[in-house]
């Protein structure tokens, strides 16, 4: 076969696009023999952002960025359009795999000591890569336009706002006004679609540019320390002794470890399918709870746990103060020993890590504070409760039950906890004070003020005024007063 013509045709493109000057140096590039498996997940992230990419270009030819029709178009591409739903579970799913690839990778450069001299910009450049990619997950969420991204969103512009001096500013200028909407929905599709990308594109080419200008990490060894002085000399030494070429040996690997997450995402949209959307976004459902993607349950955890007066920390300062140290840890710890064996307080610090990042998330997931969204219609209202009631109790009991409150609350031991039993509330709060919490709310409880009519009100509360414990009850039918008619009113319950 005469191939003079391809090879002309070729040449002629060579001769002015210079593209063995470009990818020449990155294919050819020696890399240490140590280079092996712990160092293909930066690879297998690569993949994953390009198969995303590549799925929500797709996915944007269908979308429509509108408050009035996202949720619409999502249910169409979920149930009418050709392969829609697959497509849809690709790119959810292939980005749950590029947060846990990414997150696997940066325990690796931690524990590998590759954010030592001289790779201290390329360590700066991956945190930049990594927060990129969490804020992918979340204003991918968002384009969901359900109750979970609108509950969501509400939450985190609540995060936003407690930003000092420039907090309402910044919430109005992501959310386009003062509700959310569809200018907020407008601005999530730009940020997810041209503005966050664009900046992983460019920060995806520099951090391949530092690495292939400062070279891979070596895998450390004990007792090889990192001197400024002496480590280039050493590394070219060492690389031309005992070295490859990237390419095609190093390169084998990691076109292995990309088949098998090609795979992956592929099996596991095709056993889990895509996530959501779920109901329509309302904002007068009040009575919700926002579900957000599994990576950012833990912070969901934290905000619930923690007492009210830590929540500015927490939202404000723990995450300046975490970023800071990240950035300053190349500067900190730039020499030395590099092997995870000879850092004891590392390996701690990032087990205590993991650990309470996993300990969170399960808590978001099965802690007592959370609503049992079932209750209301699942767990029936104690027969005790209700019987010997007047008809107006009766009907208050009916708008407990309608409304949803035992989601939140228990009654008998069942039903939601994360709002106090009403078993013993009369003991607790009178029938003002009964009555100032329903309307207007307080604490984690919504005002439900404008949800229920002045009728349904007053018979809520003279139900409510009937959980009494049984020996008050007791004590009642023997005297003429209950005991918070008495001067020696019963102690508040705790």
């Amino acid at each position: 076969m005469n191939t003079a013509p391809l090879k002309k045709f070729l040449n002629w493109f060579e001769s002015r696009l210079h593209l063995a000057e470009v990818i020449g140096p990155s294919a050819t590039h020696s890399v240490p023999t140590s280079a092996k498996w712990w160092y293909v997940f930066g690879s297998m992230t690569l993949t994953l952002f390009i198969l995303q990419v590549t799925t929500g270009i797709c996915l944007a030819l269908a979308y429509v960025p509108s408050a009035n029709e996202a949720w619409e178009s999502l249910m169409y591409m979920n149930y009418e359009l050709y392969m829609g739903w697959f497509l849809r579970a690709m790119h959810v799913w292939g980005s749950h795999l590029m947060i846990t690839f990414m997150s696997i990778h940066m325990m690796q450069v931690f524990l590998y000591g590759a954010f030592k001299f001289p790779r201290e910009l390329t360590w700066i450049v991956g945190l930049g890569l990594f927060l990129c990619t969490l804020a992918m997950g979340f204003t991918g969420q968002v384009l969901r336009w359900d109750q979970d991204a609108y509950w969501g969103l509400g939450v985190g512009m609540a995060m936003a706002g407690r930003v000092p001096w420039i907090g309402p500013e910044l919430v109005h200028f992501v959310l386009g006004g003062a509700i959310i909407g569809s200018e907020a929905l407008s601005r999530f599709f730009a940020l997810h679609v041209f503005v966050l990308p664009g900046a992983l594109f460019g920060l995806i080419g520099l951090h391949l540019l530092l690495v292939i200008k400062c070279g891979i990490n070596e895998t450390p060894t004990p007792g090889y320390l990192v001197n400024k002085k002496t480590y280039f000399d050493k590394y070219e030494r060492e690389v031309k002794k005992r070295g490859m070429p990237f390419f095609p040996n190093a390169a084998a690997r990691d076109m292995v470890a990309v088949a098998i997450t090609l795979f992956l995402v592929v099996l596991f949209a095709a056993l889990f399918g895509p996530s959501g959307p779920t109901g329509k976004p309302d904002p007068t459902l009040i009575d919700t709870a926002p579900d957000p993607d599994f990576w950012f349950m833990s912070i969901f955890a934290v905000l619930a746990l923690l007492p009210p007066y830590m929540e500015t920390f927490l939202i404000i300062g723990f995450p300046v103060l975490a970023a800071t140290v990240l950035i300053l840890l190349p500067f900190i710890s730039g020499r030395g020993e590099k092997h995870w064996k000879r850092r004891p307080f590392s390996v701690i610090v990032l087990i205590f890590l993991m650990v309470t990042l996993g300990a969170l998330t399960y808590l978001a997931y099965i802690a007592p504070w959370s609503p049992v969204m079932n209750a209301w219609r699942g767990i029936p209202t104690p027969v005790a409760y209700v019987k010997g009631r007047t008809p107006l109790q009766l009907q208050g009991a009916m708008v407990v039950q309608n409304m949803q409150c035992r989601n939140c609350h228990a009654l008998k031991g069942r039903g939601g906890h994360r709002g106090p039993e009403l078993d013993d509330v009369a003991t607790r709060l009178n029938t003002d004070q009964l009555i100032r919490q329903v309307i207007q709310g307080g604490g984690n409880m919504p005002a439900y003020g404008k949800n229920l009519s002045p009728a349904a009100v007053t018979a809520v509360v003279s139900f409510l005024d009937t959980m009494h414990p049984q020996w008050e009850h007791e004590a009642a039918a023997g005297f003429s007063m209950t005991p918070r008619e008495t001067e020696d009113p019963v102690p508040p319950a705790f």
